[in-house]
């Protein structure tokens, strides 16, 4: 078993030299994730929304619990728990009823595209409130969930302290507005992407987009807010931890909300008996969450992590092409060229940020 227990002086005794083993592992989290929406959606399929997802984070959570065994929970900071806790919670269940809601298997991938916009939205409160030394700490734990370059939450790294001197009433050397906008182009052109894959054929016709969201809103808003709750757990949440992962203590919760919300919602089991393939979709689903989960959370203490950055760029074009398979899906031109905008939209704030260095 492997204990998720990240003391900061474990950290702090990393190994100079990264293992090319533990790399080639973290590198095995961003091909898992990449098929969570293809799976999530197969078995929305064979369950519905809600049921599918409470049993796939049930099965995820005894995996964890298993595989990963997490610290007593009072060694845990209290406010983590309970700060931290919620916006894992909000936004897993978020993420996993989004893709079983959304209207078809394409919307489905229009969904976790949304979901790819948590990157910049990071970037955008690193950039804003955090100082710059809880920078790194951010970065950490933002790839908890989807890999992030370790950029990212490094905007104006050595010079804008906005998040410190602005509470303090203090004149930062750079204001936040400036920090803010040298990262917007990275956001801008991100954002263009879901618009692009959202719209269709269309191009870039934001009206269009618009009307076909407003179809169907309640999967692109959960995508959303789910991806708004993600950045805020990534941007704030680090200096709360004391070194601890607390993903597998999370989970469990995950599963309890989502069998809260299939009861209330007065759906029980499908009225035709799913089959088998349905059953193992489950299972395989669940896998892929949780071991991303293992795999990552080692490759990042004992890997590159500058080549885990760099390869967690790819993940929104992985999972949109392991979906199109996955699901049986023809996606279009403009879809592709968005989804690679999205993923562009990272490289260029870590470009931006690399020349801050």
């Amino acid at each position: 078993m492997v204990d998720s227990r990240r003391d900061v002086a474990g950290q702090a005794g990393r190994s100079p030299s990264p293992s090319v083993q533990a790399t080639m592992i973290g590198l095995m989290a961003i091909l898992l994730w990449s098929l969570m929406t293809g799976l999530v959606r197969v078995v929305a399929d064979a369950f519905g929304a809600t049921l599918g997802s409470a049993l796939i984070y049930t099965c995820g959570a005894v995996l964890l619990l298993v595989f990963r065994r997490p610290a007593p929970l009072h060694k845990y900071p209290r406010t983590y728990l309970i700060v931290g806790g919620l916006l894992f919670v909000f936004y897993e269940s978020s993420i996993s009823l989004s893709i079983g809601l959304a209207s078809s298997a394409a919307s489905s991938v229009e969904v976790s595209l949304v979901n790819y916009l948590w990157p910049t939205m990071m970037v955008l409160l690193a950039a804003a409130f955090v100082p710059s030394g809880e920078k790194r700490s951010a970065r950490n734990e933002g790839i908890g969930r989807e890999p992030a370059a370790p950029s990212d939450a490094q905007a104006q790294d050595d010079s804008v302290q906005c998040g410190t001197n602005c509470s303090a009433g203090k004149p930062p050397r750079h204001s936040c507005g400036r920090a803010v906008l040298r990262v917007l182009p990275g956001a801008v052109v991100a954002t263009a992407g879901v618009i692009l894959a959202v719209g269709g054929n269309s191009g870039l016709d934001w009206a269009l987009a618009a009307g076909h969201v407003a179809a169907n809103p309640l999967p692109y808003l959960l995508a959303f807010a789910g991806a708004l709750a993600w950045s805020v757990y990534a941007v704030f949440t680090p200096a709360l931890s004391k070194g601890f992962d607390g993903t597998s203590v999370f989970f469990p919760f995950v599963a309890v909300e989502l069998w809260i919300i299939h009861f209330a919602s007065g759906q029980g089991w499908p009225s035709a008996a799913p089959s088998v393939w349905g059953y193992l979709a489950v299972v395989t689903a669940a896998a892929v969450i949780a071991g991303g989960y293992a795999c990552w959370g080692y490759g990042i203490l004992r890997g590159s992590m500058s080549t885990l950055a760099m390869a967690s760029y790819a993940t929104p074009v992985l999972s949109t092409a392991a979906s199109a398979v996955l699901l049986g899906l023809s996606l279009t031109l403009p879809f592709w060229c968005g989804a690679l905008l999205v993923a562009a939209g990272s490289i260029i704030n870590w470009w931006i940020s690399s020349q801050r260095r």
